[in-house]
C-alpha cells in the first residue's frame, strides 16, 4: 500500500485530498493535462465533450454551500461524459442523524466512482477516502480551513498561463489567511512547484501561528507585501469562520489591507491579480482593480473547469488518453 493515501502504489493519482506532501511530477501532470482540455472548452467549439468516462458515475457531494466549485466540478464531470448526481444534504439521511461515513457506504452501493465532497470539518475526505472501496476516488472540494486543492491547482495554471514558470516569481497572497483554505493550498503549491519567494500579507490577527513554518515571508503592511510581486493573490474574508471581533470593520479593513488602483502600482508594471471568489467589493477589493487590465478573476474560473477536468480524469485512471484530446 502506497505510503501517500492520494497515490496507488505505482505513484498514480488516486485521490485529491490536498497538495501538502504531494510530488511535483503529479501536480505538473496535471497542470499539462487541463493545457490539453482547453480546447474542449473553447467557446467555439461546437462540441464540448470528450468520451473519457462515458458510463462512470461521479457525485459531488456539499455539505457547505458553493457556486463556483460545484458548478465548476459538474461542468468538468459532464464533459468528460460522467454521469453526474448532485446530493441535496438538506434533504438527505446527514439532515436526520446518519453518519458521514454511512453516507458514503450508501452511496458506495448505488455504484459510485468518485465523490467530490466539501464539509466545513477539515478532514472530512480524508475520512472518506479511508474506507471506501479500491475503485471510488475521493476529491477534497474544500474542508474546513485545511485544504481547498482544485482552487490551487486552477490558481496555479492561472499564474503558469500568464507569468510561464514558477521558479522566478515573486506571489503575495493577501488578506485573511488564518481562516483560509485556499491560502494554504496555494503556499503548498507555490512552494511545491519551486516558487523562490512567496509572501504573506496580513493583520496579525488574520495570520496563523508559525505561518512562517511554511516557508513563507510575512508582511503586516501591504504596502511592503506587494511591493514589486509578480502577482497579487487575494482573500476572501472568511466572516462565517470568524469568532470574536478579528476586524475593527469592514471600512478600516478596505483602508489598509483592500486592494486599489494606488496600491497596484507597487507591484511590478504587469503584475497580474487573482482571487478565488466571490469577491466582497470595495472591502477586498476595488471595483477598478477587479475589472481592471490586471486583473485575471473570471480567467481563473474559466480554467477551473479544464482544471478539474484534469483531476477527475487523472484520479479515474483516464489520464493517460487526455494528452490525446484533439482540438
Amino acid at each position: 500500500m502506497s505510503a501517500n493515501l492520494q497515490l496507488t502504489d505505482d505513484g498514480r493519482l488516486r485521490h485529491l485530498l490536498t497538495l501538502e506532501g504531494l510530488p511535483a511530477r503529479i501536480l505538473t501532470q496535471i497542470l499539462d493535462t487541463a493545457a490539453s482540455f482547453i480546447s474542449v472548452t473553447a467557446q467555439e467549439r461546437d462540441v464540448k465533450k470528450v468520451p473519457l468516462l462515458r458510463g462512470k458515475a461521479i457525485f459531488n457531494i456539499f455539505f457547505e454551500n458553493s457556486t463556483r466549485t460545484r458548478t465548476t466540478f459538474e461542468i468538468a464531470a459532464k464533459r468528460l461524459s460522467a454521469d453526474v448526481v448532485n446530493l441535496n444534504i438538506g434533504a438527505s439521511s446527514q439532515s436526520k442523524g446518519e453518519t458521514l461515513l454511512d453516507t458514503g457506504a450508501n452511496l458506495s452501493a448505488m455504484q459510485a466512482d468518485m465523490f467530490i465532497v466539501r464539509h466545513a470539518a477539515a478532514g472530512a475526505s480524508h475520512l472518506i477516502a479511508r474506507h471506501v472501496a479500491p475503485h471510488i476516488s475521493v476529491i477534497n472540494a474544500g474542508d474546513g480551513r485545511c485544504a481547498h486543492p482544485t482552487q490551487g491547482l486552477l490558481d496555479m495554471f492561472t499564474l503558469r498561463h500568464y507569468k510561464g514558470a514558477f521558479h522566478n516569481l515573486r506571489v503575495a497572497i493577501v488578506g485573511d489567511v488564518l481562516h483560509s483554505r485556499v491560502a494554504r493550498s496555494q503556499i503548498h503549491a507555490l512552494t511545491i512547484l519551486g516558487c523562490p519567494e512567496v509572501r504573506v500579507v496580513a493583520p496579525k490577527t488574520l495570520l496563523p501561528r508559525d505561518v512562517e513554518n511554511l516557508g513563507v515571508h510575512v508582511f503586516h503592511k501591504m504596502n511592503e507585501g506587494i511591493r514589486d510581486v509578480d502577482a497579487v493573490l487575494m482573500l476572501r474574508l472568511q466572516n462565517e469562520r470568524m469568532r470574536g471581533s478579528r476586524l475593527p470593520s469592514a471600512g478600516e479593513y478596505y483602508k489598509y489591507w483592500g486592494l486599489t488602483p494606488d496600491k497596484l502600482k507597487l507591484a511590478k508594471p504587469d503584475a497580474i491579480v487573482m482571487h478565488p471568489g466571490p469577491m466582497n467589493r470595495g472591502v477586498e477589493i476595488d471595483s477598478a482593480v477587479a475589472d481592471g487590465m490586471q486583473s485575471v478573476i473570471l480567467s481563473q474560473v474559466t480554467f477551473g473547469i479544464a482544471v478539474r477536468m484534469a483531476v477527475i480524469s487523472l484520479a479515474a485512471g483516464a489520464g493517460a488518453g487526455a494528452s490525446g484530446v484533439q482540438a
